[in-house]
């Protein structure tokens, strides 16, 4: 996995509560395992018309946000169904982070655990976000994970918390089959022990 320490963007603003995972990825787009290639049906029933074509009105359709790569999101953003194909839709599409009031839990789990960043802020605090990434190009943000900040693009400064657990596993890359390899030593001493007690097994 990916490791995640800072990162500086565009933030697109998505003031819309309750984006349920069918709405980030409709049902259609399920077809398959494969965490890549998913990032075509990000938003589909939003970002694109009937036709096919491009709803220029929506956000990640503009170009001023064509390359965001955190999104400002409404409260409680991913919602509904527990599909993980959510979390791999906006990673595959660039989304690396998700900054909101609130997340459904599993959600929230599932979009660590693929190496996303999901930051919860006060009511006040995600106005503010929103205002800044309503400005387009020309306002960044800069989220830096060891320091726990988020950074606006007139230097305002907004700390956040998250799980210390969660924290190390984004800043170290490591998923479960990371965390799982940490212990390869343990393992392999584990197993000589068992074949030297059981060698018939």
């Amino acid at each position: 996995m990916e490791k995640f320490e800072k990162l500086t963007s565009v933030a697109a603003p998505l003031p819309i509560a309750n984006v349920d995972t069918d709405m980030i990825i409709p049902a259609r787009y399920l077809k398959t395992i494969k965490r890549t290639g998913l990032g075509e049906g990000l938003f589909a029933n939003m970002r694109f018309k009937e036709d096919g074509s491009d709803n220029e009105e929506f956000v990640l359709n503009q170009p001023a946000y064509k390359d965001a790569r955190i999104l400002v999101a409404g409260n409680n953003f991913g919602c509904g169904s527990s599909r993980e194909h959510a979390p791999w839709a906006l990673m595959d599409y660039g989304i690396k982070c998700v900054i909101s009031t609130d997340f459904a839990d599993i959600f929230y789990n599932n979009s660590f655990k693929n190496g996303m960043l999901l930051i919860k802020v006060g009511p006040e605090e995600l106005d503010l976000l929103m205002d800044d990434a309503g400005r387009g190009a020309n306002a960044t943000v800069t989220v830096d994970l060891e320091a726990q900040e988020i950074t606006g693009p007139d230097g305002g400064v907004i700390k956040f918390e998250i799980d210390s657990f969660k924290k190390h596993c984004l800043l170290n890359g490591l998923d479960d089959i990371g965390l799982t390899m940490e212990k390869e030593d343990k393992i392999a001493s584990f197993e000589e022990s068992h074949k030297a007690a059981q060698p018939w097994l």
